[in-house]
C-alpha cells in the first residue's frame, strides 16, 4: 500500500505537470514542466533523506511534526525505534548500577580480567585483599599489580578445579583462597574471586593437629594395654570365666588401634597437597597382594575375581596407592554378606587408567552417596561396627586420589551392589616397555 501511495503521488504530480504544459500555464512547454516537477520531487526526497541521516548520525531525537506521506511514516518508525533504544539503555544502565552495587557490597574480592589477563574491573574488596584498585589499575596485568605467590602459574595453568590457597602478600597472617572462573565470549575472560579463609584454615589446622597429636599420644598406652590383654588372654593361668571378657577387650583394642592408624594416615595425607616420592608403581602386583589379604579376611565367604592389565603400571606413591586399593577391596568384603561376588578391575582407557571395585551386595541408598567419603560417616552404623570398619576408609581413598589428580565416582542402587571407580590422569600411565624412559623423565622433573 505504501508503494502504491508513492506511485499515486508521483503520477498525480506528473499529470499536473503535463496539464500545465498543455495549457501553457506559466509559459512552460510540457517537457520542461515535467522535468521541473521531477527535479523538485527528487530534491524533496533527497532533502528528507539527508535530514534523516543527519539526525541518526548526530543521535538527535526525532520528534513531531513529521513530513507528510511515506517519509512521515519512516520518521515515526525511526522515532519509535529510538524510544525503545532509550528505554533499553536505561534498563541496562539500571542493571549495571545494581550489579555494581551488589558486587561492591560482596566481602569477597572480585576482579574481571580481559582476554589478555588485563584488569577490566574490580570491587573495593579487591583493594584490601589483592591490592587491585579500580579504575587506577585498569588495563594492567593482574600479575603486575598483585604479586601473589603462585598466582601467575595458577592463571597460566588454565586448570581451575582447585582453588589457590596462599597467605596474603601484604599480611602473612591472612590466608586467601583464590578461584578463577572463565566466562564471557568463548570463555576467554576470567573472573578472579579472592576469599579470606583465615578462620576456616586455622580451624582445620587445629583439628588436624588435635587429631594427629591425640592419635599419636593414644598409640603408646594402647599398645601397652593391648600387650597385657593379649598375654592374659593366652595365659594358661587365666581362669576360664575371664577368657571371654579378655577376648572382647582384645577385639576392641585392635579395633581402636585400627582407628588410630587410620587417623594418623588421614592426618598425614591432609598435610600435603600432592603425593611425594613418586615412582613407577606395579599396581597389578599391589592389587594381587591386597586381594590375597582380602581372601584371608573373607575366609572363603566371598567370590573375588580379578581382571588386570599386568603391563599397566602407574606413576605415584606406592604406600598411598596400596592404602587406597586395600580400603576399597576390604570395604567390599566387610560390607557385603557371605556369598557375594567382588570384582576388581584394572584396565587402561583412552582418558587414563581406571581401577574399579564392584560388588553385588545390598548397595547404597542415593541419599548416602554424596556423604559416604566423609570421615566417620556410616550408611549402616550397626553393620559397620559389627564388621570392624573405622568409617575412615573412603576418606583416605578420596585424599589419596586427590594427591594423584584422580577422581572417585560411586554408582550404586539398593539391592544391586555398588561400584567404586578411580580414574587416573592419562599422563600417570606407564607401560612395562617404557618404564625406563618415563622414570628418567620423572626424576629429571
Amino acid at each position: 500500500m505504501r508503494a502504491e501511495a508513492v506511485g499515486f503521488e508521483l503520477a498525480l504530480l506528473l499529470a499536473g505537470a503535463a496539464l500545465a504544459g498543455v495549457l501553457h500555464l506559466g509559459g512552460l512547454p510540457t517537457a520542461e514542466a515535467l522535468l521541473l516537477v521531477l527535479a523538485a520531487y527528487l530534491l524533496r526526497h533527497l532533502y528528507l533523506l539527508w535530514r534523516l541521516a543527519r539526525f541518526i548520525q548526530r543521535q538527535h531525537r526525532l520528534a513531531p511534526p513529521f513530513p507528510l506521506g511515506l517519509w512521515g511514516e519512516l520518521y515515526r518508525a525511526v522515532g519509535r525505534y529510538q524510544q525503545r533504544s532509550r528505554k533499553g539503555r536505561k534498563r541496562q544502565l539500571r542493571f549495571q548500577r545494581r550489579f555494581r552495587e551488589a558486587a561492591n557490597s560482596v566481602p569477597d574480592a572480585l576482579v574481571v580480567l580481559g582476554k589478555s589477563q588485563r584488569i577490566e574491573w574490580a570491587n573495593p574488596a579487591a583493594a584490601e585483599m589483592l591490592g587491585v584498585r579500580w579504575p587506577d589499575h585498569e588495563g594492567r596485568l593482574l600479575t603486575e599489580v598483585c604479586a601473589q605467590t603462585g598466582l601467575g602459574t595458577y592463571l597460566e595453568a588454565d586448570e581451575y578445579a582447585r582453588p589457590l590457597e596462599v597467605p596474603a602478600e601484604h599480611d602473612q597472617s591472612i590466608m586467601l583462597s583464590i578461584r578463577v572462573a572463565p566466562f564471557g565470549e568463548r570463555k576467554r575472560q576470567r573472573l578472579v574471586v579472592g576469599r579470606d579463609i583465615t578462620k576456616i584454615f586455622h580451624l582445620n589446622m587445629i583439628r588436624r593437629d588435635f587429631v594427629a597429636n591425640a592419635s599419636h599420644e593414644l598409640r603408646t598406652p594402647l599398645t601397652v594395654i593391648a600387650g597385657f590383654v593379649e598375654n592374659l588372654a593366652s595365659s594358661a593361668l587365666t581362669p576360664e570365666p575371664h577368657r571371654r571378657p579378655l577376648s572382647l577387650m582384645e577385639n576392641q583394642t585392635n579395633r581402636m588401634r585400627s582407628i588410630i592408624e587410620d587417623l594418623l594416615t588421614l592426618s598425614r595425607l591432609e598435610l600435603e597437597d600432592a603425593a611425594s616420592n613418586l615412582t613407577p608403581v606395579n599396581l597389578p602386583q599391589e592389587i594381587e597382594q591386597v586381594v590375597a589379604d582380602a581372601r584371608t579376611l573373607s575366609a572363603g565367604k566371598h567370590d573375588i575375581t580379578l581382571d588386570l592389565d599386568h603391563d599397566l603400571m602407574l606413576i605415584g606413591n606406592q604406600s598411598e596407592l596400596r592404602s587406597a586399593v586395600s580400603n576399597l577391596v576390604f570395604n567390599a568384603v566387610k560390607h557385603t554378606p557371605a556369598g557375594s561376588h567382588v570384582r576388581v578391575w584394572w584396565q587402561d582407557e583412552p582418558v587414563g587408567p581406571v581401577l574399579r571395585v564392584a560388588d553385588d551386595g545390598p548397595g547404597i541408598a542415593p541419599e548416602h552417596i554424596p556423604r559416604i567419603t566423609e570421615r566417620f560417616y556410616r550408611v549402616d552404623k550397626a553393620r559397620s561396627r559389627a564388621s570392624g570398619g573405622t568409617g575412615l576408609g573412603l576418606a583416605i581413598v578420596k585424599h589419596v586420589l586427590s594427591h594423584h589428580d584422580a577422581v572417585l565416582s560411586i554408582a550404586s542402587e539398593p539391592g544391586r551392589g555398588a561400584t567404586f571407580t578411580c580414574r587416573f590422569p592419562a599422563e600417570s600411565r606407564l607401560r612395562r616397555t617404557d618404564q625406563v624412559p618415563q622414570l628418567q623423565v620423572l626424576r629429571s622433573g
